[in-house]
């Protein structure tokens, strides 16, 4: 009987597991253009100077010089690290804890990561314009070492999105321009983490999840022109995924050896809506100003949903906050055909302490950018970015209960601080057609 009842408990710890996807598709990845990278995306909903204002405010496709492509690529070079303050693991049946040991798990971020995206406008008539837009607006890949004193929180967790965005812009008159698209959403999680034995000597079990899923969202945009001035604002709604995928449990030995398994779990997820606004002024003129301000609904991940197969739902807490970012930066046409930027942007972070997971080590962030953009002639643009991304140290305490409802019954806590910073290459090559 306990052996049974240890192995149903097992399936729930992998459940629970699954709401870490969560948490790691709530990074959200900036870098879809490298000309806004080079301005601190403060350009975003307004700037509407190349075709990636597909992604930023569809409105601005009307404002571009003719049809174009533009083709961007980001390299992402990503430190981080986790120091052990104290994680513990309980006692099954007593008060005890004893102290989780291990690595500090290395940089968990692969060297270097890469972000693809690219867009596509064509101008259809004088007032009406079509574009197509691929990119990955959220996505992560961490993993630590074996050995990590965090591994029962996690040892792996990668995250990938693919956002096919169909598009369509209008001009009304010469000073009001609205626009709107179709966001068709691919994702793709792994998750991976250990599991206690209580056989001494027996090492960790291990819990292997993945899943995808394939939805629909959407956006619009308007664009106001004001003389020298644009004004844009944004609005990207909610993406409702409902994850379908395997789970499998192994390497369980002695009375747990019943929770290896491998089954079919599903899990919905709510990729959140956002909010931009953006002004630019200077339109025409050498030196250029821009501003934006972006916020994210993150406070809708108050908990995951679980749903095991055949089984009870389980409730992982996850007490997401709402996120908000400033962005400004300045561009100066040094040339007929250079055109240099800078800019910096502060944004807040998700996730809160106690439920902050080394699955997403993530913390506010201050960024730093500059950019050039080179004219090769009138038909095609060359431009560079980068960006050093300062992130700030944040606490870990993070609880869960691994066999619950039994008698090996254990709480992993994981305290940990999490530091790090990021370096950011951006190219994109722009050619009007």
């Amino acid at each position: 009987m306990l052996r049974k009842a240890l192995g149903l408990a097992a399936v729930s710890t992998v459940a629970m597991g699954w709401a870490g996807a969560a948490h790691a598709s709530g990074f959200s990845l900036k870098e879809q253009s490298a000309k806004e990278t080079g301005r601190a995306f403060a350009g975003g909903a307004a700037a509407a100077d190349d075709a990636s204002i597909i992604f930023y405010n569809p409105a601005g496709m009307t404002k571009l010089e003719r049809s174009q492509v533009s083709l961007n690529s980001h390299i992402l070079f990503v430190d981080s690290q986790q120091r052990n303050n104290g994680s513990t693991l309980s006692v099954p049946g007593a008060p005890a804890t004893v102290p989780v040991t291990g690595s500090d798990g290395g940089n968990p971020f692969d060297q270097p990561v890469i972000v693809p995206t690219g867009y596509a406008a064509f101008r259809a008539s004088d007032r009406l314009w079509f574009g197509l837009g691929i990119s990955a607006p959220f996505g992560l890949k961490v993993e630590y070492d074996p050995s990590f004193f965090g591994r029962y929180d996690s040892i792996k967790s990668e995250v990938k999105t693919v956002n096919i965005q169909p598009s369509v812009g209008y001009a009304i008159n010469d000073n009001v321009s609205i626009g709107g698209g179709i966001d068709i959403q691919q994702i793709d999680v792994k998750l991976r983490n250990a599991l206690p034995n209580l056989v001494p000597g027996a090492g960790d079990g291990e819990v292997n999840i993945s899943g995808d899923d394939l939805s629909v969202g959407w956006n619009a945009g308007v664009l106001f022109s004001l003389g020298k001035a644009r004004l844009g604002a944004h609005y990207r709604s909610k993406v409702v995924h409902r994850l379908d995928g395997q789970y499998q449990v192994t390497g369980l030995v002695g009375p747990l050896a019943s929770g290896n398994t491998s089954s079919f779990a599903t899990a919905p997820l709510e990729i959140p809506e956002s909010v931009t606004l953006s002004a630019m002024y200077g339109v025409g003129d050498r030196v250029r100003v821009m501003a934006t301000g972006q916020w994210f609904n993150w406070s809708r991940f108050d908990a995951i949903n679980v749903e095991p197969l055949g089984r009870p739902t389980v409730v992982s807490e996850q007490n997401y906050k709402d996120s908000w970012s400033g962005h400004g930066a300045v561009e100066f046409d040094a040339t007929d055909r250079l055109t240099l930027r800078a800019g910096g942007l502060y944004d807040t972070t998700p996730t809160q302490d106690a439920f902050r997971t080394t699955r997403v080590p993530d913390g506010d962030r201050t960024w730093v950018t500059g950019g050039a953009t080179w004219r090769l002639n009138d038909r095609i643009d060359v431009n560079v970015s980068y960006a050093h991304v300062f992130v700030s140290e944040e606490e870990l305490d993070r609880s869960d209960v691994l066999f619950a409802g039994t008698a090996a019954a254990r709480t992993a806590r994981t305290v940990s601080t999490n530091s790090g910073n990021a370096d950011v290459i951006g190219t994109s090559l722009t050619i009007r057609l």
